[in-house]
């Protein structure tokens, strides 16, 4: 072997642990000339969709799940469990396709990615429309298993407070939960896959002191399943309205403190590792 070649290796080889290190992998290529393939491969659209489709059901299954169950089974599960369980399973999602779709899971995401610039609007429909048939599957599922109505898996305004509360609640809760997703996913405060910590992290918290205003459910999909299946609209628009308008401030506040778009490595968290483009590519 020639010393250029065993240079070149070499060279391969640290590029690959570096990626390793800060997260941008999850698994060894099975080649780099397959990766780079795939990473400019536009016919992959249907990978990422799909897995905005499966991340979105698993983590409505859970979501939902909590409440539903609960009204099967009395007394099994605690509002802290039922909090908790969709910020393990965000965290286990993050962690097993991310790399596919950049796992937004959340149509408010999807907005405030495309907001900031790290991710392309052509995408945005076609996520938001996986993402509302991931959640209604997910609650047409445990519909049929449980036989207990779709409507105890939902978010309402808590009885003794107005659809307003529940606004105001559900903005500052997203617009929490999206700073965290900009922030961690943007230059050099990129943190890889360990940005899922902080990303379950924050939804747990949030659930564990603001769900009995309003459910703490931060993303319009979460909510849209389960009335569809039940047919129950109580002020669904709260659900939209709320987590929109907290996406969009967590937007406004991350170019005050980060400047615009998140670089490369904002866009590569936003867009998944196949064929990412960067608006802002001169951003580290």
């Amino acid at each position: 072997m020639s010393q250029d070649q065993t240079s070149k290796d070499a060279a391969a080889a640290r590029g690959i642990m570096n990626d390793v290190v800060h997260g941008r992998l999850l698994h060894m290529p099975a080649s780099i000339e397959q990766s780079i393939e795939d990473f400019h491969d536009t016919s992959q659209e249907w990978r990422r969709l799909f897995s905005e489709l499966l991340g979105t059901f698993f983590l409505v299954l859970v979501a939902a799940g909590g409440g539903m169950m609960g009204q099967a089974f009395p007394n099994t599960i605690s509002r802290t469990a039922a909090v908790t369980a969709p910020a393990l399973m965000v965290f286990a999602i993050i962690l097993f396709m991310g790399k596919v779709s950049g796992a937004h899971l959340n149509p408010a995401v999807s907005v405030a990615f495309a907001l900031r610039g790290d991710f392309p609007w052509s995408r945005v429909p076609g996520y938001i429309v996986v993402q509302l048939g991931g959640a209604s599957l997910a609650a047409w599922f445990l519909e049929g298993v449980t036989h207990v109505s779709a409507r105890y898996g939902s978010n309402y305004p808590a009885t003794g407070f107005s659809s307003w509360d529940a606004l105001l609640m559900e903005t500052v809760l997203t617009f929490g939960l999206v700073s965290v997703i900009l922030g961690t996913a943007s230059g050099a405060q990129n943190l890889g896959i360990i940005g899922a910590f902080g990303v379950g992290a924050y939804i747990a918290l949030a659930g564990l002191w603001g769900s009995p205003i309003s459910g703490a459910s931060m993303n319009p999909a979460r909510t849209f399943g389960p009335d569809l299946v039940s047919g129950h609209w109580d002020a669904y628009w709260v659900y939209i309205v709320g987590p929109v308008a907290g996406a969009v401030i967590a937007v406004g506040a991350a170019f005050l403190l980060r400047g615009r778009g998140g670089g490369l490595a904002g866009s590569a968290a936003a867009q998944g590792g196949l064929d990412t483009a960067a608006r802002f590519p001169e951003k580290e």
